[in-house]
């Protein structure tokens, strides 16, 4: 994993999809299981965190078909 500050308040992350995987996995773990020691705020985050994830995901595997399906055309 490598971390590079942008801006202050933001940060860029370089992971391996195995690496990714497991911080989802993780975070899935604790805005399902509702531990009652994890505030019902930073679940919400955790939730709305997976939704933009599976969606940016979603749009990741459509990326690579249609990169897939011009390489086979041409």
């Amino acid at each position: 994993m490598r971390l590079e500050r942008i801006r202050p308040t933001v940060l860029r992350m370089v992971l391996h999809a195995h690496e990714l995987a497991t911080l989802m996995t993780a975070a899935r773990c604790v805005a399902e299981a509702n531990p009652a020691e994890v505030p019902d705020s930073a679940r919400e985050e955790l939730r709305a965190l997976l939704r933009d994830y599976d969606q940016q995901l979603r749009c990741l595997d459509t990326t690579v078909s249609d990169e897939t399906d011009r390489s086979r055309s041409g």
